[in-house]
């Protein structure tokens, strides 16, 4: 009954089946349904923002539907907005997570909603022009279809799979100079020397020097490190740590549903596990802790979101043979960062500032961990930033409120006005460069990055938000998404 943002359970299906035998065509109102009001008596309710494209999937999944066809007034999904980058191409085929991405980032032909009906039940969407025949653009799934269980259609599990990454190694940099060009040097620096990256971080502190940190395979450490110190020299400290696991969870909108990414580090914490590094997105989230703890700390995820067997993966293979490294570029200027300094470096620190803000019903994003390390009468402590949507920030600040109080020194810092710009594609995970060739096209337009944050399909930099539209031009065609390959 809470309309406007009401979620479906069910749809039934016997009346509409009925009609369509009988060879009606059968009209459907979307954007609402009913519910049981007070002594038991249907009420009309909403489904809210995006209910109507929600609506349309919804039914072709209870149906069991060949596809569910959605038809707009935009040829189908471009690479990129199109009013800010006319050349802007459409794209023949996109899968549902790299449309999750795009569509929390600030892409709007689809509500993410409508994306994870189609995700988590395996029904191939399509969206094209009401005005044209041409055959617009394909989402697809893996796994086949899958049936709707008795959990609600919309209220299914967020998180689906959890992973295990063993023999990882993370490569810290402090007071990295804070100059345009410096995360593209170093980064291209290790592609020239054939060493593969995972996760990025980079926080930016006061002055001009950056954090930045990076994942990579253990047996990959000693040569990465030669390499930063040949380009940074000794002015830059050094941290270089082996014997750490990446644990990730996937799913449909994890970032969208308040609480998941507090429940992953309320259930590690509540086990003593330390978490090194953090990175976060619509479909996954991953974090570094230490190797010896990774198969309890499987163990405990799997726990906390009721994940068989079935669903666990130690050791996955790069994903992505065969696909884009880059199939979509998206700028968000709705976005605000904050930064939560004097953090007590210790378990629980991370869910705690998490749960503070779940408990207010607000999805944060880009969770940076800072590197760098100070003192305070609880210890050792590190800043934490995060960015969350305009709307949210007075409502964060009063949540966080209460939290710092309790750690002695911290504050909440409102950083300037920002953009978000991100590039997401299947193929990054197996594509070598990708992150150096992003950063190099900021570099080129002279475009300073102030934080950056990766996770499996995508790279997210924060810029000022006066460089927003520049710095999506250049990274839109420094990956030729301008160019039509078609003709």
């Amino acid at each position: 009954s809470a309309h406007g943002r009401a979620r479906i359970l069910e749809v039934r299906t016997d009346r509409l089946q009925r009609k369509l035998q009988e060879g009606f065509v059968v009209v459907v109102a979307g954007f609402q349904g009913t519910s049981s009001g007070g002594g038991g008596s249907q009420e009309i309710t909403t489904l809210g923002r995006g209910g109507s494209d929600t609506s349309a999937v919804a039914l072709a999944a209870a149906l069991g539907a060949e596809a569910c066809e959605i038809y707009t007034d935009v040829d189908g999904v471009l690479s990129t907005d199109p009013r800010k980058v006319p050349e802007a191409q459409l794209m023949a085929q996109v899968s549902c997570d790299e449309m999750l991405e795009l569509a929390s980032l600030g892409a709007a032909v689809l509500h993410p909603r409508a994306v994870e009906i189609a995700r988590n039940y395996g029904v191939p969407l399509v969206v094209r022009s009401s005005w044209s025949q041409a055959p617009g653009t394909r989402l697809f799934s893996s796994g086949g279809r899958r049936p709707i269980g008795n959990h609600g259609l919309e209220l299914g599990k967020p998180v689906d799979g959890a992973e295990l990454l063993e023999g990882q190694a993370v490569l810290a940099l402090a007071h990295v100079p804070h100059t345009p060009g410096i995360a593209a040097l170093l980064f291209e620096a290790l592609s020239n020397a054939e060493l593969t990256v995972d996760l990025i971080v980079q926080a930016t502190h006061e002055g001009q020097s950056n954090d930045i940190a990076f994942t990579l395979e253990e047996n990959e450490l000693e040569r990465a490190s030669q390499v930063c110190r040949q380009l940074l020299g000794e002015k830059c400290e050094l941290k270089a740590q082996a014997g750490l696991a990446k644990l990730s969870i996937a799913g449909a909108g994890i970032m969208g549903r308040p609480g998941v990414a507090a429940k992953l580090f309320d259930g590690l914490s509540q086990t003593g596990i330390s978490l090194r590094m953090i990175a976060t997105s619509e479909v996954k989230v991953s974090c570094v802790i230490q190797g010896d703890q990774g198969e309890k700390a499987l163990r405990t995820t799997a726990q906390a979101f009721g994940l068989t067997e079935a669903q666990l993966r130690h050791n996955p293979s790069p994903s992505g043979s065969g696909e884009p490294e880059v199939r979509g570029v998206a700028l968000d200027v709705n976005q605000v960062q904050l930064a939560v300094s004097h953090v007590p470096d210790k378990p629980g620190s991370a869910a705690a500032l998490c749960r503070a803000l779940a408990d207010a019903g607000l999805s944060l994003d880009t969770i940076v961990q800072s590197e760098r390390q100070s003192q305070s009468p609880m210890g050792s402590c590190r800043d934490i930033a995060f960015t969350l949507p305009k709307n949210d920030h007075q409502r964060a600040l009063k949540a966080l409120g209460q939290l710092i109080k309790q750690w002695t020194n911290a504050e909440i810092i409102t950083g300037p006005a920002i953009a978000r710009v991100s590039a997401v594609g299947a193929g990054m995970p197996c594509t070598a460069g990708t992150a150096a060739r992003l950063f190099r096209a900021l570099a080129d337009a002279e475009i300073n990055i102030e934080m950056i944050a990766t996770s499996e399909i995508r790279i997210s930099c924060v810029v000022a938000e006066a460089d927003g539209d520049r710095a999506l031009q250049a990274i839109h065609k420094a990956f030729k998404l301008d160019i039509n390959y078609t003709n």
